[in-house]
Parts: C-alpha cells; sequence; structure tokens
C-alpha cells in the first residue's frame, strides 16, 4: 500500500469519527421568548442559555421534531418552553434560510429530550422572569 493511499485511508476514517462525535455532542439548554420583539427578519425574539457554557444564543429558533412523544406532548399543551421553564438537551446546528430574498445562515436547537424543570436563576433571560 502506498504511503499516499494508507495517509488517505487514516485521513478518512479520523474524519468519519470526528463529524460523528460533533454531530452528537449534545448539552442542555433553556430555550425562551427573550422579551426582544421583530421589526424585520431574522428575528431575535427566542434565545438559549447553554447550561455548559453560561453562554445565550439569540435569535434561536427550536426544533422539536425529535423529541420523544411524552416530551412533544408536554411541550406543546404548556408555554414551559417560550417561558424557559424546562431544561431541553439538544445540539445547536445552523441551518440556512431564505427570508425576503436574502439567505441567512441561522441558530436552531435540535431539542432531542426534556431534562427537567428549569431553575429560576436559568432563566434570567427569559422575558417572563
Amino acid at each position: 500500500m502506498s504511503v499516499l493511499r494508507l495517509a488517505f485511508l487514516c485521513l478518512a476514517t479520523t474524519s468519519a469519527g470526528l463529524l460523528r462525535s460533533l454531530a452528537a455532542a449534545e448539552s442542555s439548554y433553556v430555550y425562551c421568548d427573550n422579551g426582544l420583539r421583530c421589526f424585520k427578519a431574522p428575528c431575535p425574539s427566542n434565545s438559549v442559555l447553554d447550561l455548559a457554557t453560561g453562554k445565550i444564543i439569540k435569535g434561536v429558533s427550536i426544533d422539536t421534531g425529535g423529541l420523544p412523544t411524552k416530551d412533544k406532548a408536554m411541550v406543546e399543551a404548556s408555554d414551559a418552553l417560550s417561558a424557559g421553564k424546562i431544561v431541553v438537551r439538544g445540539s445547536i446546528e445552523r441551518r440556512t434560510q431564505t427570508i425576503t430574498g436574502k439567505q441567512y445562515s441561522l441558530p436552531w436547537l435540535i431539542a432531542t429530550a426534556v431534562e427537567r424543570a428549569a431553575k429560576d436563576s436559568e432563566r434570567k433571560h427569559c422575558s417572563s422572569h
């Protein structure tokens, strides 16, 4: 086997493993309406607090399609999500969207589970707090 071919195989194997670990990188977030109002797209009205880093990310949309049925029913039946009352497990990804003819790369929280009730200290960035 040539050195070049061996190097390529090593790179491909390492890259595939890295991509899987990045895709699986989940954290815990408090998602909510932050009180800012939208006058022009993209809209900054929702934000998340990343509990691992303490960073607040504004202008985040949420995709709840991956939630288990019981979690999805709870989220849809109450204001728990928009009021920041729950901690959601998931990951942040950037999705390209076209809004009024312009393309934007916007952050999305891809929710995979509801973990627990949020503490008051975790809801400070929410308008309902």
